[in-house]
């Protein structure tokens, strides 16, 4: 392929689609390689779908993580996009920007305004075409329509909200708004009764510019330079290798694949490079590093009345919910599993929130390495409550399990490996069993299931959420972006420092974990780093 595009973008995921539209509409012309294929499947354009695409590895990277001592020993399950779209397309599409502090923590570890909260706010405005109209926080008019955070999922929602305000959780009516703290109704990514991904969303669009092109099942083995300049890279198709050029490469991989891309071409931390017979390019030892990650658990409730494994188990129930969402678009499966949520303080000494909580009126048990990968609903009315942690501060790492760029490389995740994680943990799953006790939601509370109320002391509870916490699927920061060389891989433009002509533009290059889904801040990442890559473009400055 001819070496005419101005940038190559490695990845259609959140932050790749993005980037595409935004430099696509600036008047560039952009080559998007992606290594999975079409989102147009039917159980990825319907929300509540994402459940048949969680072990599919026909749109799923599906990796495993290296056994965790912080987890039992368990090797946890990572699912990650593998589909135009990337993680958009198979997400719960929950629509969380994140505290105010958090890019306010950005804009310390960039030592730039450009990260800061000011900058995000306007753009997150401009982004979002909200159902609930504009307002000092909200936009509408965007390209991404966010489907309506106050209509309730399901009726048990309003007694879980009236069980967390009575446990001393108020209600938040918009947690993008003026605070976080508090419960309510999630945002969702959601159109019309379809995924709204940022492929839909932003990649599409950008098609009808003739200044996109995209190539599906292209999967990138390495990063090609003349001397110390990024030119292009090398990607396998069809079982052929080829090359594209174009004149600055973005790497829009995500955490996973876009430290790996970079070790591959010889750009990480050196020793591990050359005892797998990789040269080394650049000895930079924070690629990999830092991986950060929320952790997660559910408790699950026994029921008196329906809820949806009533209706999703059975093959009649299956079989109604199917046609009432073909003929109208509506009922269960148009929206996400995650009815409700909120943010909460382990300790109220804390400046934020550093837990969030789900709600489900659903309940499954994720199966473990070695049983059938499969999601279904439990064979009793269930609903779960569930939580991870905002802000852990433990800390994991990618590394090369192989010089094979068809190799899924080693993750180890680390979870729960510091004391504060531990103890906030502890405090949270608490939290959880006295949202459980208040009336009316304990009114209809049958048992608890999993723990089950033998689970009872510190210990117990510790070795549970150790035993059954795992990944809520929001890794970052591996490829950072900070004002440290000693502690980043790229500037505050995006820019990996010790080459040329190469950026990361993903969630791999966020300075720090936002308090939330990480999502919107990978569309944001998309977003802002257009500006920042125009600004800086060569011949800019």
């Amino acid at each position: 392929m001819d070496g005419d595009f101005d940038y190559l973008i490695v990845g259609s995921g959140s932050s790749g689609s993005v980037l595409a539209a935004r430099l696509a509409e600036a008047g560039k012309r952009v080559l998007v390689l992606e290594a999975g294929g079409s989102d147009r499947r039917f159980f990825v354009q319907m929300p509540l779908g994402y459940g048949k695409l969680f072990y599919d590895p026909r749109v799923n990277w599906a990796y495993r993580t290296e056994a965790d001592p912080g987890l039992a020993g368990n090797s946890d399950y990572w699912p990650r996009g593998k589909v135009l779209g990337g993680s958009s397309s198979i997400n719960a599409m929950v629509w969380i920007r994140g505290d105010a502090s958090d890019y306010e923590d950005w804009q310390a570890a960039t030592g730039s305004d450009h990260w800061g909260w000011e900058t995000v706010r306007a753009a997150y405005r401009a982004i979002e075409d909200n159902a609930d109209g504009a307002d000092a926080w909200r936009g509408q008019g965007g390209p991404l329509h966010i489907r309506s955070g106050r209509v309730p999922a399901h009726p048990l929602v309003g007694p879980f909200l009236d069980a967390c305000a009575a446990a001393g959780l108020p209600r938040n009516a918009d947690f993008n708004g003026e605070r976080q703290e508090g419960a309510g109704l999630y945002q969702l990514t959601i159109k019309g009764g379809r995924r709204n991904s940022a492929a839909r969303a932003f990649l599409r669009p950008a098609l009808k510019t003739g200044r996109v092109a995209i190539t599906l099942k292209a999967h990138v083995t390495r990063i090609l330079f003349e001397g110390n300049r990024a030119i292009g890279v090398e990607y396998a198709r069809g079982g052929q290798r080829h090359q594209a050029r174009a004149g600055e490469v973005i790497l829009s991989g995500g955490a996973i694949n876009t430290p790996q891309l970079l070790m591959l071409s010889g750009i990480g931390p050196g020793a591990a490079l050359a005892a797998q017979g990789i040269e080394v390019r650049l000895d930079q030892p924070n690629v990999g590093r830092h991986l950060n990650d929320h952790q997660g658990i559910n408790y699950t409730y026994r029921m008196t009345v329906p809820t949806m494994n009533d209706i999703l188990r059975p093959w009649w129930g299956k079989a109604l919910v199917g046609m009432q969402y073909l003929l109208t678009g509506k009922g269960p499966l148009s929206v996400s599993i995650n009815h409700a949520g909120g943010f909460f303080r382990t300790d109220p000494a804390l400046n934020r929130p550093n837990m969030q909580l789900y709600f489900q009126a659903f309940s499954t048990l994720m199966p473990r390495e070695g049983e059938r990968p499969i999601l279904s609903p439990d064979p009793f009315p269930g609903l779960s409550i569930g939580l991870s942690n905002c802000r852990p501060t433990s800390r994991g790492e990618i590394a090369l399990a192989s010089a094979n760029p068809f190799a899924a490389p080693r993750i180890t995740a680390n979870a729960f490996s510091t004391e504060s994680d531990m103890a906030e943990m502890l405090a949270a799953v608490k939290f959880i069993r006295q949202i459980a006790a208040q009336k009316p939601i304990a009114d209809l509370i049958a048992e608890e299931l999993r723990p089950g109320p033998g689970t009872e002391g510190d210990e117990a509870l510790i070795a549970d959420f150790r035993a059954r916490s795992g990944t809520v699927f929001h890794p970052s920061c591996t490829a950072r972006m900070g004002a440290d060389p000693a502690t980043s891989v790229v500037d505050s433009d995006l820019r990996v420092r010790g080459v040329q002509g190469l950026r990361v533009c993903d969630a791999s290059a966020f300075p720090t974990l936002i308090g939330g889904n990480t999502n919107a801040p990978a569309i944001l990442m998309g977003w802002l780093g257009a500006e920042r890559i125009l600004a800086t473009a060569p011949g800019r400055g």
